[in-house]
């Protein structure tokens, strides 16, 4: 329950948007036992469900990709107060007004596992795995030599709680960490954080770029030919942000002419990437269907963020993980 002065007191009307919403459903009863309940698992039925239980807080997640996700109906006026984003990307909800609706996100609840993803890509190319395994298919014991990733250069464009994991585990390797924001400052497990406007130059050296940016107006595009043009020739990308960070038109001349070894990419700017792109045939690159923040468990750790967040809220303290429409994070 949630006083609202004067000793009235209101019913906290929740509404959780998910594919699966019956364990979510039955942990917030758990924490909240006289919340009203309201569980919508598709993208067509939230309106319907919006208007009908007027709710004060919404948890959402992006279940079936952008295209479709009912955003229009989010933020109209059967809308609630808060929107807790079950992920940490909000480029789908579009620019809302923060004045009439908070909205928080889930980040860093993958970003362990995304950092872990970007490191194994590097080692699959470092280590040659597909080579190896094509002279194991083929019984062929070939003298071979592999690269170290220690005293590589890694570029990470986007220092927020992902890049920030990357950096700790990259330095573990003993690699040399550089990373961009928006706000430079030194940051730990980098040996510089600079801004955005100067990754051509950083692109110049590395040796590793991990791509973990939010898209948003300032970062789409972020890396197009011109910032390809400048990269090391024989470097190795990976893109967990969203595809529209990166231009795939100018990433395959990359890849093509060699100026790219080869890229492990989770994100697409269509997704499902189509049956027909080049990327499927390109055997310097890793294709994965956005799995990169997808654990076992890690829906449960999101939501755990947001009961914790609620309660935040019912007691009336600050939200955790504000979104500014503005920047998009």
């Amino acid at each position: 329950m949630r006083d609202i002065g004067k000793g009235g007191i209101v019913t906290l009307r929740v509404l959780l948007h998910n594919d699966k919403t019956a364990p979510l459903s039955r942990a917030l009863t758990r924490a909240f036992p006289d919340a009203d309940v309201t569980t919508c698992n598709s993208y067509e039925d939230l309106p319907v469900a919006l208007r009908q239980s007027k709710p004060d807080v919404v948890y959402t997640v992006r279940f079936a990709g952008s295209e479709g996700y009912p955003r229009e109906a989010l933020f109209g006026a059967d809308g609630p107060r808060w929107v807790s984003n079950g992920g940490a990307g909000t480029d789908h909800f579009g620019v809302w007004d923060a004045e009439r609706i908070t909205v928080t996100n889930a980040a860093g609840v993958a970003a362990d596992m995304m950092s872990e993803y970007i490191m194994g890509a590097f080692l699959h190319f470092s280590l040659d795995l597909p080579g190896l395994l094509r002279d194991q298919q083929d019984r062929i014991w070939r003298a071979r030599t592999v690269s170290p990733l220690r005293g590589r250069v890694l570029v990470i464009a986007g220092m927020g709680q992902t890049g920030q994991a990357l950096a700790a585990r990259a330095k573990a390797f003993g690699m040399q960490v550089y990373g961009t924001r928006a706000r430079p400052a030194p940051m730990e497990n980098t040996d510089a954080v600079i801004a955005p406007e100067a990754l051509p130059e950083l692109l110049s050296r590395a040796d590793y770029i991990a791509v973990c940016t939010p898209l948003t107006k300032a970062t789409h595009g972020l890396l197009g030919q011109r910032e390809f043009d400048a990269v090391k020739r024989g470097a190795v990308l990976a893109n967990v942000s969203r595809g529209g960070v990166v231009d795939e038109a100018a990433l395959q001349r990359a890849l093509m002419d060699g100026r790219l070894a080869g890229a492990a990419l989770d994100v697409f700017a269509t997704e499902p990437l189509p049956a027909d792109h080049p990327f499927w045939r390109m055997p310097s690159v890793i294709v994965s269907p956005h799995c990169s923040s997808v654990y076992e468990g890690w829906e449960a750790a999101s939501f755990e963020m947001f009961l914790e967040n609620l309660r935040r809220w019912v007691e009336g303290k600050p939200l955790c993980n504000v979104v500014d429409p503005g920047k998009g994070y």
